[in-house]
């Protein structure tokens, strides 16, 4: 069951130990493949991307966002703050992710089990684990293709998971669909500028010097979304 605090995050100290203790926590959907994750089943099915940068010479872009990615610099700190020990490496990385809606703080776990490094696709998809307040698998995946656009994808199959009050899982129910599709905007417009600068602070400019102010993103549901399930 997911651990909640109201209006305030752990003390460092407080986290290491958490992380610590993942080491012996295992996933909250043990015996399913990613799969076995369909629509008929009772699993959510979704992604999102858009072309988040483009280079013709050089691979400048695509090395900052691989770097954004592997950081977790893309998430949005005041929606999703990833705790984790950066000397790990990526696979079998385990995290606490801290979710924050309304003032309400979630840790939620979870384990980095796949990582693609070849050629032009880079990402990884993390697992849930026990105390986390949805089940199911997460892929974060950056492509470039022969024109040198960078396209950056974020895909899920999921249920919901344990939540510690009643109460939490009819506030996730209700706002849940706002606070995704939020995230995954500004996912992108992040990773956008860290790909183009290395910074957040930098809108990116197009050839003629300009600033258009954001990215254009696809969201899809391949399964029909459900409000009580």
């Amino acid at each position: 069951m997911a651990e909640w605090r109201l209006f305030r995050s752990w003390p460092s100290a407080e986290l290491k130990t958490r992380l610590n203790a993942l080491a012996e926590v295992e996933r909250n959907f043990e015996g399913t493949t990613e799969q076995e994750m369909t629509g008929d089943a009772g699993w959510q099915h979704y992604h999102s991307e858009a072309v988040i940068a483009s280079e013709t010479e050089g691979e400048e872009r695509f090395a900052r966002a691989r770097q954004a990615l592997a950081s977790y610099q893309f998430s949005d700190p005041d929606i999703v703050v990833a705790h984790f020990d950066p000397a790990t490496p990526l696979l079998l990385r385990r995290i606490l992710l801290e979710i924050k809606i309304w003032g309400l703080h979630y840790l939620c776990p979870a384990l980095v089990t796949h990582v693609r490094d070849e050629g032009g696709t880079y990402g990884f998809r993390y697992d849930t684990l026990d105390g986390h307040i949805e089940r199911g698998v997460e892929w974060f995946l950056l492509t470039r293709d022969d024109h040198g656009d960078i396209r950056f994808r974020i895909e899920a199959r999921w249920q919901k998971g344990d939540f510690p009050n009643w109460w939490s899982r009819l506030g996730f129910m209700i706002v849940s669909g706002y606070y995704q599709r939020r995230w995954h905007r500004e996912a992108h417009r992040r990773i956008s500028l860290l790909a183009h600068y290395g910074s957040l602070k930098r809108p990116p400019r197009d050839a003629a010097g300009l600033t258009h102010q954001g990215v254009k993103v696809t969201f899809t549901y391949h399964t029909k979304r459900r409000f009580f399930q």
